[in-house]
């Protein structure tokens, strides 16, 4: 049977020299792309036949060409190969690109800083089988330009589930807004707030600068609450700010959880202004020896903006994030958004959908909680009698408090075992009133399984 010429080869885009006879033109800039390395080396050129009719000359003139820059070396032809760059038409560097040298940052042996899960857990076959699955159930509107700016409805609808029943969220499919992750939603709340005329944000004595900075960028002015053992001081909360970014469940970095007192201190507030409070869940399902804390948007869905992301508890390179906003807001976030959703991709939320309905999801939560549970009892074990450690009843990291005047050596040791820390002073808002607390922050989670126990020996030698 025969094939259509379009079924030949790859397509390829060259200029022909202009001035210059076609056969000598196509041999110039043939060789010219193998020689700079746009043809890479192995790649298969397009049969003499379909090449010849995309550039609308004869066929011999292409099998000519390519005869020559096979003489040459350029090329390789082997029956049932086709026609390919030669594997030692290697590109080359310029003067110029040879003398620059661009630094990379430097990387260490072992990482234990805290913000990340450990990558190697990724479920990636239970992943693949519910991509299979959302793949050959996917509408066909599916694979069109995106009408919903609040995101696919099937993911919201499954997410609105697993919220009220893991986190005690009230989260009607309506009010759920998907997003690329957390520091997308605080953007756009940011713009919200700030179209609103909101000047102050109050943000936790300790937390993300990412996170400020965002704020910041918007126009917004973030004011610090001192953070002690029951939480952030929300009865501190001052009436001139317009709204509160908290991590209730497990403050980040101290690892507390926000007292029922403080909760209902920061809801009141929330009433009596008109404020609004915005819930970090970042890791609310790794609870370890208490029982879960739910969510702050249950006492008052009208009053916080829940924000939860994928980051933690699969991977942060899912690019995939919610938030659940009150009725009032919902119309202020959209047009924030855009009239179109241009943040995830379609197929991945229609996994993450499938991934949760199928209970994929409950599994690998509880697997890695298992995993990390183990490695915190492990890195307690290993610390015990010669620091003290906190904020260790849930999350993916602990801090580690010092003896007066060992930080900077400690570093130092570290540095030595080339073992990346970081210090809870690195995560203090700049004008917050906290304590000289000389601490470490230890993301147990950070490590790939077979880097655990390394990281874990080389802390053990870094510390006093």
């Amino acid at each position: 049977m025969t094939q259509s010429w379009a079924t030949f080869g790859a397509d390829l885009h060259l200029d022909l020299a202009a001035g210059r006879g076609l056969r000598a033109g196509l041999v110039e800039a043939l060789r010219e792309a193998a020689r700079s390395g746009r043809l890479a080396p192995g790649t298969r050129l397009p049969s003499s036949r379909s090449f010849a009719v995309d550039l609308g000359i004869a066929r011999n003139t292409v099998a000519e060409a390519y005869a020559e820059l096979v003489a040459e070396g350029w090329l390789t032809a082997r029956q049932g190969s086709g026609t390919r760059v030669a594997e030692r038409a290697r590109p080359r560097r310029s003067a110029a690109a040879a003398r620059v040298r661009h630094p990379a940052r430097r990387g260490f042996t072992y990482d234990l800083r805290a913000g990340a899960p450990d990558l190697g857990g990724f479920p990636r076959a239970a992943w693949l089988a519910a991509a299979r699955r959302a793949l050959t159930d996917a509408p066909n509107e599916a694979f069109g330009y995106a009408a919903d700016a609040r995101g696919r409805v099937e993911l919201r609808e499954a997410l609105a589930g697993y919220l009220a029943r893991a986190r005690g969220v009230y989260a009607d499919p309506e009010r759920i807004v998907l997003c690329a992750g957390f520091a997308h939603a605080l953007t756009l709340l940011a713009g919200v707030l700030r179209a609103r005329r909101v000047r102050d944000v109050a943000v936790e004595g300790y937390g993300l600068d990412v996170h400020r900075e965002l704020l910041t960028r918007a126009g917004l002015r973030t004011r610090p609450l001192t953070v002690d053992a029951a939480g952030a001081r929300t009865p501190d909360l001052p009436g001139e700010v317009g709204a509160v970014l908290l991590t209730p469940a497990h403050q980040f970095p101290t690892g507390v959880a926000l007292t029922p007192a403080r909760r209902a201190a920061a809801v009141d507030w929330a009433r009596t202004t008109g404020g609004l409070i915005l819930e970090d869940d970042y890791d609310g399902e790794f609870r370890y020896d208490r029982q879960p804390v739910g969510a702050l948007q249950g006492l008052d869905p009208d009053r916080v903006v829940y924000l939860g992301t994928a980051s933690k508890s699969l991977a942060p390179g899912l690019r995939m994030g919610w938030m659940v906003v009150s009725p009032g807001l919902l119309e202020e976030v959209l047009a924030a958004k855009g009239r179109t959703d241009w943040t995830s991709s379609a197929l991945d939320q229609l996994t993450l959908a499938e991934f949760i309905r199928c209970g994929a999801y409950d599994r690998h939560v509880r697997g890695m909680r298992l995993r990390y549970r183990r490695r915190r009892d492990e890195l307690v074990a290993a610390v015990s009698g010669r620091v003290a450690v906190s904020g260790i009843a849930a999350g993916l990291h602990a801090v580690l408090d010092l003896p007066a005047g060992t930080q900077a050596s400690v570093l130092r040791a570290a540095a030595w075992q080339d073992l990346a820390l970081e210090t809870l002073s690195r995560y203090a808002h700049p004008e917050a009133a906290l304590p000289d607390r000389e601490a470490l922050v230890v993301g147990y989670g950070t490590p790939s399984t077979s880097a655990w126990s390394p990281a874990l020996t080389a802390l053990t030698a870094a510390l006093p």
